[in-house]
């Protein structure tokens, strides 16, 4: 279906992107400090047009999921003609509004699908996304091997991202919504701001994962380099075989996904982090993802449901995202006094609000 296809096309980027980093480096001659600062444009960009993109693409978001998939891949494209690292840092401040503005509009458009269709699509939507990042790194080292370089791969890229732009126009939604009593939109910022929390307390260990996770086999359990990148992979299939199975079984109560999602996930995290060997640390990334992977779609189906304006799937993505963008700040301070594996373990601390909001029953 059309939303499967956008989330499986903006994804074609973000699986490749790591694997394009070492030669985006080498090619603009740059430091990895400057790299790095490079990279930080990317939230910096996101969040402004995140919280933008939401108050424009409520009630549009057909046509609002187009634009953002055009601008996305335009964005794309001019990264391959950055030069230097200061014209890197703007494509990707471009990259980083452009993609969380998709995310919104992504959301958006799928919260409404599933009140107009009745089906539940959240699961499998999302699921498309690890499932292509999986795909996408080693196809693009395959394309660098082949003679490709950082340019072409990218306009390939934004070429795939503009061709499925087209299955939006094949996308059957509404249009407008509901007028909405005047202090609703301040009353749903409440429930936005808890459960966007939790949610994030998901994406923090995930991305602590996809950054660390590697560092962490290499570094600290020995293992080779081509063992260690299976580590992402191998968290990204759990996650997709989460969502695949919260989709195929009966709807599951989010209470029952809190407890999932905060004694898995957490669990799961301590255990890849204090865990002696490469197997066992390997074990605990999968058991993470699959407790933790149904858990922010199905957060997201519920504020579709409660929420016909948009408002709540609007504030639980924007809020959520920052769990992003604390991540990398959060494992790096406390690697400092801890060391990298108790840094990854304490995450699982994140679990426990999982935990107390499963104890909380719904009113």
């Amino acid at each position: 279906m059309p939303l499967i296809a956008v989330c499986a096309a903006w994804a074609v980027f973000w699986g490749s992107w790591s694997a394009l980093l070492p030669a985006i480096k080498v090619e603009l001659g740059i430091s990895a400090g400057d790299l790095g600062l490079a990279l930080s444009a990317v939230p910096v960009g996101a969040l402004p047009a995140m919280a933008l993109a939401g108050r424009v693409a409520r009630g549009r978001e057909r046509s609002a999921l187009m634009v953002t998939m055009v601008l996305f891949a335009l964005s794309v494209a001019a990264i391959g003609l950055a030069g230097d690292a200061w014209e890197l840092a703007l494509a990707l401040l471009a990259v980083g509004a452009s993609s969380g503005a998709l995310d919104i509009a992504l959301n958006l458009a799928t919260g409404r699908a599933e009140r107009e269709s009745g089906r539940r699509l959240f699961q499998a939507v999302h699921a498309a996304f690890p499932v292509t990042v999986i795909a996408a790194a080693p196809a693009t080292g395959l394309a660098r091997s082949l003679g490709l370089d950082v340019g072409a791969v990218l306009l390939v890229i934004a070429l795939i991202v503009l061709a499925t732009s087209l299955t939006v126009l094949t996308l059957s939604l509404g249009r407008g919504l509901p007028a909405p009593a005047k202090t609703a939109g301040r009353r749903l910022w409440g429930p936005a701001i808890v459960l966007g929390s939790l949610a994030a307390c998901a994406l923090v260990i995930e991305n602590s994962v996809e950054q660390w996770s590697v560092l962490l086999l290499e570094e600290h359990r020995g293992a080779t380099p081509l063992v260690a990148s299976a580590a992402p992979a191998v968290y990204m299939a759990a996650l997709t075989a989460g969502r695949l199975a919260a989709q195929a079984l009966p709807r599951l109560p989010l209470r029952t996904l809190y407890l999932v999602a905060g004694a898995g996930g957490g669990a799961g995290i301590a255990l890849a982090g204090l865990g002696g060997g490469v197997l066992i640390s390997m074990a605990g990334f999968a058991v993470t993802g699959l407790a933790l992977g149904p858990l922010v779609p199905a957060v997201l189906s519920r504020a579709a449901a409660d929420d016909a304006s948009g408002t709540l799937v609007w504030g639980v993505s924007t809020i959520s995202y920052t769990g992003f963008v604390l991540s990398p700040l959060l494992v790096a301070g406390l690697s400092g006094p801890l060391g990298l594996p108790a840094a990854l373990a304490a995450l699982g601390l994140l679990g426990l609000p999982l935990v107390a909001r499963f104890a909380v029953r719904d009113p």
